[in-house]
């Protein structure tokens, strides 16, 4: 019989960081649309945001690429440097595997173009949750294309435990935290812990940091 007093789970909280106010509108409409996300806050510039998310601690931030001032990518750096745990998603017009690629070495946890935006958004916000790393599909081969030029090469395990160098190795062929405890058999949480551990041996913020540092080599 299942438990009256249960509490239902806490909905997602998310941020946006966009300065264009009609697709700010059309955020808002698909994430109101989703009974399991909560918008906590608008920002027009990334120095707003970096004035207001830390004291918000949303578990999610839409991050635009080209804002006025200070870019979205060198806003998303900062941030994680002050809110590790926060996932970031890149939403833009932009597809070329450049910004991809520093987008991602900033620390962002998925990259999504505008146009993708009505049927992607939620599914999205949802899958960067849960550890994924959502990529649209386009973004995705780009990013590949690149790495296959630079094969993974290794040279510094940063100290990482046999354990934790097979657990990063996962997380590189894009592997979620889950699938990674269920290939080796381990817990979610240990799983975390692994990651925690890399990410602290490795001096980066997020999975996408430790991958991109461990292909470059």
């Amino acid at each position: 019989m299942p438990d009256s007093d249960a509490q239902p789970p806490r909905p997602i909280r998310v941020s946006v960081v966009e300065d264009d106010a009609s697709l700010r509108e059309n955020l808002r409409h698909f994430l109101r649309l989703a009974s399991d996300l909560q918008l906590v806050s608008e920002h027009d510039t990334a120095e707003a945001a970096l004035r207001e998310l830390p004291d918000l601690r949303p578990d999610v931030v839409l991050m635009d690429i080209n804002l006025p001032g200070m870019s979205g990518i060198e806003c998303v750096r900062r941030l994680k440097a002050r809110l590790p745990e926060v996932q970031v998603l890149m939403v833009t017009v932009y597809d070329d595997g450049d910004r991809v690629f520093k987008a991602l070495l900033a620390g962002a946890n998925g990259y999504l173009l505008k146009a993708s935006i009505a049927s992607d958004i939620v599914p999205a916000v949802r899958e960067v949750v849960r550890g994924g790393a959502p990529l649209n599909s386009f973004i995705a081969r780009k990013v590949v294309q690149f790495f296959q030029q630079r094969p993974p090469e290794p040279k510094d395990d940063a100290g990482l435990t046999a354990r934790e160098r097979e657990v990063l190795e996962l997380l590189a062929k894009g592997l979620t935290y889950k699938a990674i405890g269920a290939q080796l058999g381990i817990s979610l949480d240990t799983v975390r812990r692994h990651c925690h551990h890399i990410y602290g041996k490795m001096h980066v913020a997020s999975r996408t940091e430790a991958v991109v540092r461990y292909l470059e080599g």
